[in-house]
């Protein structure tokens, strides 16, 4: 496959993985902001999302609606759900020849549901909840035809690859900034809201509820996101995945680029299998989810050396 077409495939999956993880976390953060009758923040989820600190998020007033507006629509936010669906369909427009039509139509039909403008209007005068429930849906939708249309070869992989990866590297964002709040506000840590919206905002709420009977505790919430191999979003499932998709591109012709690769995926896979959660509090949360995050990034630096070099 070439390098270009593989660069796309990965990047048109990235972008769709990521709008999803900003429009749940947009969704559960708005309720939150609705329910609580403390100061509420979006600070977090800016700095997460569009990279902004306290000092620019605090020009939008933390208000919720100009918060939402900003992430969805802006068009000066380059990370916004308008711009990256944009790139996302300029991708899948590059390789239109090698996914199927209905997987191009559904792209077209996000897309064009953003950019609708009764869409930012209704963000401002109705109820967000229910705008971003559509958006939601169009990323099913998405999931659904990739599950059921697409080839099962290369070009699958590289989508499988993306998506995993940008799945991993947002749950130890998440991770690592609501647990740094908690030093600044060490109420937090018996706060059982504030571990719920956590678990709301990754999916993961009803599968602690199942498998946690003693409560909302911060060590089991580590746990969960981090080191369970059944749920979807931890960050062990998404490296799982990640080497799974990438055995399946080796050949003959990359075995060297294979091998390196292969080395370093095994490596962040062990660095994560054999760890818990009394070992990761030794060593210090931070440190551990910056050193995996450094390693996830270094995974895409080196697909982008050995792989998509010509794209």
């Amino acid at each position: 496959m070439l390098s270009r077409v593989a660069a796309s495939f990965y990047w048109l999956s990235r972008y769709i993985e990521r709008s999803d993880g900003m429009l749940r976390m947009l969704k559960i953060n708005y309720a939150s902001s609705q329910d609580t009758v403390q100061e509420f923040t979006w600070e977090p989820v800016m700095r997460i999302f569009a990279g902004l600190d306290a000092g620019e998020a605090e020009k939008l007033d933390n208000d919720s609606r100009s918060v939402l507006k900003y992430m969805v629509t802006g068009k000066n936010n380059h990370n916004s759900i308008l711009n990256i669906i944009t790139l996302a369909r300029e991708n899948a427009r590059g390789v239109q020849e090698h996914i199927t039509k209905d997987l191009w139509q559904c792209l077209n039909e996000y897309y064009h549901t953003v950019k609708d403008p009764r869409l930012e209007r209704a963000l401002h005068r109705e109820d967000p909840i229910g705008v971003l429930d559509v958006l939601i849906k169009q990323v099913m939708l998405y999931y659904g035809t990739v599950e059921i249309t697409m080839e099962r070869g290369e070009g699958r992989a590289f989508m499988n690859i993306g998506k995993y990866l940008e799945r991993a590297i947002q749950s130890v964002d998440i991770l690592d900034t609501k647990f740094s709040s908690i030093s600044d506000n060490p109420d937090l840590l018996t706060d059982t809201t504030y571990w719920k919206h956590l678990l709301l905002s990754l999916g993961g709420y009803e599968l602690y509820l199942k498998t946690y009977r003693e409560g909302f505790e911060a060590e089991n919430v580590l746990e969960q996101v981090v080191l369970n191999n059944d749920f979807p979003r931890s960050v062990i499932y998404s490296v799982n995945n990640i080497q799974r998709y990438f055995d399946r591109l080796k050949n003959d012709s990359n075995a060297d680029d294979y091998r390196e690769m292969s080395f370093q995926i095994g490596r962040l896979q062990s660095r994560i299998k054999y760890s818990s959660v009394k070992s990761i509090r030794q060593e210090g949360l931070h440190l551990f989810l910056t050193q995996i995050r450094s390693e996830l990034y270094g995974v895409g630096n080196s697909l982008n050396q050995h792989y998509f070099a010509n794209s």
